[in-house]
């Protein structure tokens, strides 16, 4: 949970979105995330977000595949990640550096959420 906390917190902020390109992008991917209904965890995935300058995803985005195409999500990840990475060369930003683990994701009420489903 406390990662989710911290990607919502990041895809929330203006620091992290401050070179606007990726802005629709982002909304696009949010939107998935938002109709992410689900009836199984079977339905549930997860892909990474963003980049942190020193690599790896500045957090994780759960979706659910019986809304949302598995390539669709892979291909704009890709573009957010791209769009991040150029932000962060441009920019000079520095970024902690922490590991963040694929948190997975479980249906939950209906929803795809992140988390749980890697400690079932």
């Amino acid at each position: 949970m406390k990662q989710f906390a911290i990607l919502l917190a990041c895809l929330g902020a203006a620091a992290c979105s401050h070179a606007n390109p990726d802005t629709d992008t982002l909304s696009q991917l949010r939107a998935m995330g938002r109709d992410a209904a689900c009836d199984s965890d079977q339905q549930c995935r997860t892909v990474p977000l963003g980049a942190k300058s020193c690599g790896g995803p500045e957090g994780y985005l759960a979706y659910s595949t019986a809304r949302s195409d598995p390539a669709r999500v892979a291909q704009l990840a890709e573009r957010y990640r791209k769009q991040r990475s150029n932000a962060n060369s441009r920019s000079g930003m520095a970024s902690d550096c922490r590991f963040m683990a694929d948190p997975g994701a479980a249906c939950v009420a209906g929803k795809c959420q992140l988390g749980g489903a890697l400690d079932r």
